[in-house]
């Protein structure tokens, strides 16, 4: 059976001649001599146009792989506890990526863990992922010349999965860093790795997506960390497997783009496509471990939602992209820098912003106190602000109530409300004193529940205008036609605002 590579390069060369062929026939050489039908040559000759783009393709893995192997080490951590890791609920699995459970019976003992990692500077520091290292009492690294070295734990990231060792012992061989900005899918990437059981591994692949968030493939955030996690993973079909997290993903030039971390398959193998950490963002978070032992993380003080098309049409937006501004926390410097409820971010220093996890990550790749420039757009008119960022809580917030679904309402947006009473208060645990209603009902599958609406989530006004009862809500909803949006500005049981613009069915 061939391995991936080889299998890809037989694929390339059958492209390539069939390519080749096809000019041929079109400008009629290598046709024979005669008034007799022609015949092409299309068998490739050593040395021929057909041959030669594989052949540098070739040359071009081998070159990587030689280059970049030297600096990919394997891990070995121990634990005294087998208690579970309080950034992984599930436990740590040996040479295995959160969140993704290995197959029943090949788990091995909690008490050893594997992975790999890569030398990011010649003094012996290495980048891995914290889940590879989060609980290690001892660590341990193999070089690729076989050496058994003792590692300490410079620092870790569990938000962004990322984590730094180091290694004693000279000067050593190190990776070169690119960047992953300029990553283009459809890209040639090498996923190298150094399990403990294999040794040093190289597969092939492209780049099949970016800005991927593993709660959007699984339902559930690889991070679990609230607000603070950052999800923005390159999605890669180079085949990653158990031992390989941790471990670099790489251009064509030799420059590490991504740092490998998790793979979606139901049965702890890969199934056709893995996910890395921009090295972008790895990189900030490692400079920040190395210098101060962690990680730094800037704030512009907003919390965002990713533009559907109600926020377009609402919002005035030439496109469905941009990120909108739902709430600010106190003292937030996007607030105070002029940034509005309903503001459409649409770039920061420039750079443009289509969706949370890329805005998110353009702010962490900054740090505390740098002043970014923000562009968005109010309701249709384009304008530019400058907020100076300030550094986030070291601790996580804890995340928002779930929300509910109740019994059938006759609503048009499928939920039933009720005044604010003394009981709702204790019931939803209601903070503020806003004039507005609270949804105390909402129909399983009906409007309201596909747009997140919730139980417990006050309604303070309607297309703008505030609603301080049930009546005045009821005949602002009325006035709305079939197939129109409309806008809520809701505060959530905790005090947070947010805008809900939904489209009403037809």
């Amino acid at each position: 059976m061939l391995d991936p590579v080889r299998a890809k390069l037989k694929m390339v060369g059958t492209t390539a001649g069939a390519f080749a062929g096809g000019i041929l026939v079109a400008t009629g050489l290598d046709w024979t001599a005669g008034s007799h039908a022609a015949v092409l040559q299309t068998t490739p000759r050593p040395g021929s146009a057909e041959v030669r783009p594989v052949a540098e393709m070739s040359e071009a893995f081998i070159r990587i792989a030689e280059s970049v192997t030297p600096a990919v080490v394997a891990i070995e951590t121990e634990s005294s506890g087998g208690g579970e890791d309080a950034e992984n609920p599930r436990g740590r699995q040996r040479g295995f990526p959160f969140p993704f459970p290995m197959p029943e019976g090949q788990q091995d003992r909690p008490e050893e863990s594997s992975g790999s990692g890569f030398l990011i500077a010649p003094e012996g520091y290495i980048m891995t992922n914290n889940h590879v290292v989060a609980e290690a009492d001892v660590i341990n690294v193999v070089l690729s010349d076989n050496r058994h070295l003792r590692a300490r734990l410079v620092g870790r990231d569990p938000l962004t999965d990322i984590a730094v060792i180091k290694v004693e012992g000279g000067t050593f061989p190190s990776v070169r860093l690119g960047r992953s900005e300029g990553v283009r899918i459809g890209e040639w990437v090498l996923a190298i790795g150094n399990p403990l059981d294999l040794g040093t591994t190289v597969t092939s692949g492209i780049v099949s997506a970016k800005g991927r968030t593993l709660n959007n493939l699984i339902g559930q955030s690889a991070g679990a960390n609230g607000r603070w996690a950052i999800e923005d993973f390159i999605q890669t079909d180079a085949p990653i497997n158990p031992g390989n997290s941790g471990g670099p993903l790489v251009n064509l030039r030799g420059e590490v783009v991504g740092v490998n971390s998790a793979i979606a398959s139901p049965t702890g193998f890969y199934s056709g496509y893995g996910f890395a950490v921009p090295i972008d963002l790895a990189r900030k978070v490692g400079d920040d471990l190395i210098r101060y032992g962690r990680v730094r993380r800037p704030a512009v003080g907003i919390q965002v939602s990713n533009v559907t098309p109600e926020d377009a049409e609402v919002f005035k937006l030439q496109r469905i992209v941009g990120v909108v501004v739902q709430d600010f926390p106190p003292d937030s410097p996007a607030r105070d820098a002029g940034v509005r409820q309903g503001d459409v971010i649409v770039a920061v220093n420039g750079q443009t912003v289509e969706r949370v996890g890329q805005f998110q990550r353009l702010i962490a790749t900054r740090q505390p106190g740098e002043t970014v420039t923000l562009d968005l757009i109010r309701y249709g008119s384009r304008q530019q602000v400058r907020a100076r960022l300030t550094e986030a809580p070291s601790q996580p917030a804890e995340p928002r109530p779930a929300r509910q679904a109740a019994a059938p309402t006759a609503s048009k947006l499928g939920i039933a409300v009720s005044a604010v009473t003394p009981e709702l208060v204790r019931r939803y645990e209601l903070e503020g004193s806003q004039p507005s209603v609270v949804i105390t009902q909402v129909e399983r599958f009906g409007v309201g529940d596909r747009a997140n609406l919730g139980e417990g989530l006050r309604i303070l006004a309607v297309d703008g205008q505030t609603v301080p009862d049930v009546e005045a809500f009821r005949r602002a909803v009325e006035r709305k036609r079939a197939g129109e949006v409309i806008s809520l500005r809701v505060l959530l049981p905790a005090g947070e605002g947010s805008i809900y613009n939904v489209r009403l069915p037809e």
